[in-house]
């Protein structure tokens, strides 16, 4: 059943589209992943560590790494923000890479930020023949070794931040559509479609100061399919560290928890997912986080003592 769930795979993918990119479950500290306008835009730098292990328990089921770092450019001149993002996607016998560099220009607008951004990248797919057990050997449609294809990547987003309460932003991923060819002959072919997404977020301070309720919101699609997830956290700034906890909710897909630390500006977090669909609670997805985030702005007094870093 394992060998007819892969070849099925190979075969949807290879012949017709790829897959959305890979959702995490905390989406909401992944912003200028999925939009890259957000470059920048809280003044800090923010360096970000995910992997993400889907269907726990199932044969070659999909692991994700993903690191970003972003950063404004004072140098310049605080309406510029620069990032980076390397991404690895592994499920059975794809490989998923991707080198991300991205620019923002940030304008002040009714009160608020306004922001806007593009990202080139380099976009890399890898198919491994060699884990195929096939029923019949020799068969001429599945390539028995490595098969390797490129091409350039393209992101774009726009966003609106009003004063560290809320946000929304649009971007859309592989907006050029590109058509991968693999291998040397060139035979087989992945496309991979642009995906559309649409965020927003809002953060509510309690009378108490050091609580707050963040909430945040995701909606993809490729406009065949889609995926929405929200979040909610309860977090609490003390003194020495930060401490926050929540749920998300992806309807018709799963539900999670999630749990964080932070300490003088870096960030212990950890998330479970269930999934929805009738798969069992203990295959589920285990996502790890760590991060950083400091203030580089040398021009401000008391520069880099870490004491007002905030949990995004």
């Amino acid at each position: 059943m394992k060998r007819l769930l892969w070849i099925g795979m190979l075969i949807i993918s290879l012949g017709a589209k790829a897959q959305f990119d890979a959702a995490f479950t905390n989406s909401w500290d992944l912003k200028s992943y999925f939009n890259p306008a957000a470059a920048g835009v809280d003044g800090l730098l923010n360096v970000k560590a995910v992997y993400n292990m889907q269907m726990v328990g199932f044969e070659n089921a999909p692991k994700t790494m993903l690191i970003t770092a972003d950063m404004p450019l004072f140098f310049i001149g605080p309406n510029h923000g620069v990032g980076l993002g390397l991404y690895n996607d592994k499920a059975g016998v794809f490989n998923t890479q991707k080198i991300m560099l991205s620019y923002a220009y940030h304008m002040k607008l009714l009160g608020g930020l306004m922001s806007i951004s593009a990202r080139p990248a380099l976009f890399v797919e890898k198919t491994d023949g060699s884990g195929l057990e096939l029923n019949q050997p020799g068969d001429p449609a599945f390539s028995t070794s490595d098969a390797k294809g490129q091409a350039l990547d393209l992101d774009i987003g726009l966003r609106y931040t009003y004063k560290k309460l809320w946000y929304t932003g649009v971007s859309v991923m592989h907006l050029m559509g590109q058509t991968i060819s693999l291998g040397d002959e060139k035979k087989q072919e992945i496309t991979v479609d642009p995906v559309f997404y649409v965020t927003g977020g809002y953060r509510y301070k309690f009378r108490y100061p050091r609580y707050a309720l963040a909430m945040d919101a995701i909606l993809r699609s490729d406009l065949t399919n889609w995926r929405g997830d929200i979040t909610a956290r309860l977090e609490y700034d003390g003194e020495k560290h930060k401490l926050y906890g929540g749920v998300m909710y992806s309807p018709m897909n799963s539900v999670g928890i999630m749990l964080g630390y932070n300490f003088h500006g870096v960030n212990i977090g950890y998330a479970y997912e269930v999934y929805t669909g009738g798969i069992s609670v203990i295959n589920g997805t285990h996502e790890i986080m760590i991060g950083y985030q400091t203030d580089l702005n040398l021009g401000k007094k008391g520069k880099n003592l870490h004491k007002s870093v905030r949990l995004l």
